[in-house]
């Protein structure tokens, strides 16, 4: 992957093991396995890691777990208002917002989760666009975004995913740090939306767009170039998690988000059709971090850690 590196960081420290487990966006992205067999684990999880899941963390479950795996992938707003809902009754849900998932889930749908990912945003771009090209010289990713003309920025739908409203606080904290007055309406009022997560980066690859605000696991899959961003604003550091706070969002129902730690979340949803499989999943993605790391995302001394009452196959 082609990187040009700002002030981010990306730990990848192992963590003590723990016990075993006893003994789409707008619609289905894939699946693994047989969607009618009848001993699977039925996961709803954030859009960003549907390449991840359906490339490794699926196919190994189903060798060495006696469950199949089926897997749909929304914007992570989509996903728990879909379990809320009662549209869908998943065994396992993962959201790319802690807080998010504890909000909406708790306590009628869930009363435990545990974080199992890190990630950041980046800038991923097109080298051979103008725009690319001024990222690619090391200018200030803000002065090019200035620049972009409508449509040329892509962002994910903050209204169904916080990897888009995380991209327009991203704006209001740099508009913060650098002095950019208006920058953040400026920019909202400048980039494409993009509804279908897991093919925000697309645009990159058929001309479309000259740069989309993504998350580093999604660059690294598709191998497009990138540009760090600083911790101030990049939500991949916990120690910035106060100054993330500082900016929000307000989804078109009314539903307010304030900036936070891109960490990843898993539930057992409490009308979980099949509870075991979801548990013996969740244990397994805790117990096979080299499947995340490979596809971009980060393990690091934080994670594990359990929120709430977790059953005994998970807790440590």
């Amino acid at each position: 992957m082609r990187s040009h590196d700002g002030n981010g960081t990306d730990p990848t420290s192992r963590r003590e093991l723990l016990a075993t487990a006893g003994g789409l966006t707008a619609g289905l992205v894939g699946t693994a396995g047989c969607l009618g067999a009848t001993d699977e684990v039925r996961v709803l999880a954030a859009g960003s890691l549907a390449s991840a899941f359906e490339n490794g963390v699926g196919p190994t479950f189903e060798s060495d777990a006696e469950f199949g795996y089926a897997g749909e992938y929304y914007g992570t707003n989509a996903v728990l208002r879909l379990v809320v809902d009662g549209t869908k009754h998943p065994d396992v849900v993962i959201g790319a917002d802690a807080a998010l998932l504890r909000d909406r889930l708790y306590p009628d749908h869930a009363d435990w989760d545990v974080t199992f990912a890190a990630n950041e945003v980046v800038i991923a771009y097109a080298p051979e666009t103008a725009l690319g090209e001024r990222l690619a010289a090391g200018e200030p990713w803000y002065d090019v975004f200035a620049d972009a003309d409508e449509g040329e920025i892509a962002i994910s739908d903050p209204d169904v995913d916080p990897l888009g409203y995380r991209a327009l606080l991203l704006f209001e904290l740099a508009e913060r740090e650098h002095g950019l007055e208006g920058f953040r309406t400026a920019m909202a009022d400048r980039v494409a939306h993009v509804a279908d997560e897991p093919r925000l980066l697309a645009g990159l690859e058929n001309g479309d767009r000259a740069c989309v605000v993504a998350y580093r696991n999604m660059a690294v899959e598709r191998d497009a170039a990138v540009r760090r961003l600083d911790d101030a604003y990049n939500f991949g550091s916990r120690a910035n998690a106060d100054r993330y706070a500082r900016a929000s969002y307000t989804t078109e129902r009314g539903h307010t988000v304030t900036g936070s730690p891109v960490v990843y979340n898993a539930t057992v949803p409490a009308d979980a059709d099949d509870p075991d499989a979801g548990r013996a999943f969740v244990s397994f993605l805790l117990e096979n971090e080299d499947l995340l790391t490979d596809h971009g995302l980060r393990v690091d001394d934080a994670i594990p850690q359990f929120h709430g009452d977790p059953p005994e196959e998970i807790a440590p």
